[in-house]
């Protein structure tokens, strides 16, 4: 006989306001090249999305927001 296997729901309160600092700190402790991979893969994943196809060319602006 197969056990049946139980889901834990686990959830996490966090305020707004913490929630924009959490963000923050949670990028500034990944590497540039980390950030950079996911941005690349954030956009590729929306304009294949929005237009069926990846743009041949995307400038490339970096803005950092102070905390």
């Amino acid at each position: 006989m197969e056990a049946k296997r139980k889901i834990t729901v686990v959830v996490n309160h966090v305020k707004m306001d913490e929630e924009d600092r959490l963000d923050v700190l949670f990028w500034l402790s990944k590497t540039p090249a980390e950030r950079l991979t996911e941005v690349f893969r954030l956009r590729q994943n929306y304009f294949t999305w929005a237009d069926g196809s990846f743009p041949e060319k995307i400038e490339k602006v970096v803005h950092r927001r102070r905390m």
